[in-house]
């Protein structure tokens, strides 16, 4: 191998995202089919005879690029020099849990994992938050790992917008890379806008298509807010092979860059009105080598403006209860 290995950490390692999640890393498909990988993986006590498993397929898959794993139970090894950090481990949603409750449960997570990046991962790392409430948890993975450049820290908010691709494309019964225009507005929650006003298929615009505003706000718009809610009744089990192919897209727009337009949460700056200090979805241009630039000038109309300000004050109030907490 001629290119050096580029080191990830992926925590939650022996879920069911991270299932799914590893084979792509290790295959090429997300960094490209030059570029050789070192995994580390971070879990639970409890957890590593599961997660020993998982690296026994690893292993038994003969991956050409996959470098070498590691398996551990200690953040400061799991993210020794990592150049890429995947957060997909947190602590569940139970039944009667308010947003609160899962934060208060997750603080203390993202505290210790952003004192361990902060201190051993690389000083260029690029680190994708996935566990919920992975807004708020990336806010604050920021205020606790202060050498790592706040541009570098992102939420996942990709699923959301392949959801809202898929759905345009099943409804005209169009190929899905036929789609563009789409985004994802706000926090990784129900109250998400995946706006369509300016969807295009093949360059066409098709919003009228898809029903105008009262079909779009009846039908369309709770179908993908309520998603991943519809997969757990269907499948007893929360996304777990479409969650990993959507950090699949998002580590690989991040990265190398793409020249479509895709949703990711990223600090705001204070474009369209949303208030600096959270983390919100907004369309964006990845411009390759970690570089994101949120779209500007794009002209939001007021029944876009409802949503966003609602997904907006949801992301407040959040920040706010994180901030009690941490207190």
């Amino acid at each position: 191998m001629t290119v050096s290995p580029i080191t990830v950490c992926v925590t939650g390692a022996a879920g069911q995202i991270s299932y799914s999640l590893l084979s792509m890393l290790a295959a090429g498909s997300v960094f490209g089919p030059e570029q050789p990988v070192t995994l580390h993986l971070l879990e639970i006590p409890p957890a590593l005879p599961a997660l020993a498993g998982v690296v026994m397929e690893l292993l038994d898959g003969a991956f050409p690029l996959l470098h070498s794993v590691t398996q551990t139970a200690d953040p400061s090894v799991a993210f020794a020099d990592a150049d890429i950090a995947v957060l997909v481990g947190a602590f569940p949603r139970r039944a009667g849990m308010e947003r609160k409750d899962l934060l208060e449960k997750n603080l203390p997570i993202f505290e210790r994992q952003a004192h361990a990046l902060n201190e051993h991962a690389s000083k260029h790392v690029k680190v994708v938050v996935v566990g919920n409430p992975a807004n708020t948890n990336a806010m604050v993975l920021a205020a606790f790992a202060p050498d790592i450049p706040r541009a570098n820290i992102s939420a996942l908010t990709r699923l959301d917008h392949n959801r809202t691709m898929a759905q345009v494309a099943a409804r005209l019964d169009v190929p899905v890379q036929s789609v563009a225009g789409v985004c994802i507005w706000g926090n990784h929650s129900s109250t998400q806008y995946p706006d369509i006003t300016r969807a295009t298929v093949d360059n066409v615009p098709v919003f009228d298509k898809l029903g105008g505003f009262e079909i779009v706000a009846r039908d369309f718009i709770p179908t993908i807010q309520k998603r991943g809610a519809a997969v757990i009744k269907a499948r007893g089990f929360s996304s777990a092979l479409s969650a990993a192919r959507a950090i699949a897209n998002h580590l690989r727009s991040w990265v190398c860059g793409d020249e479509h337009i895709v949703s990711m949460a990223v600090p705001s700056d204070g474009s369209y009105g949303i208030k600096e200090g959270v983390f919100f979805s907004f369309p964006v241009r990845c411009m390759g080598d970690g570089v994101v630039e949120i779209v500007k000038g794009i002209e939001i109309d007021e029944f876009s403006k409802r949503y966003i300000d609602a997904t907006a004050e949801e992301l407040y109030a959040e920040r706010e209860e994180a901030l009690a907490l941490l207190e």
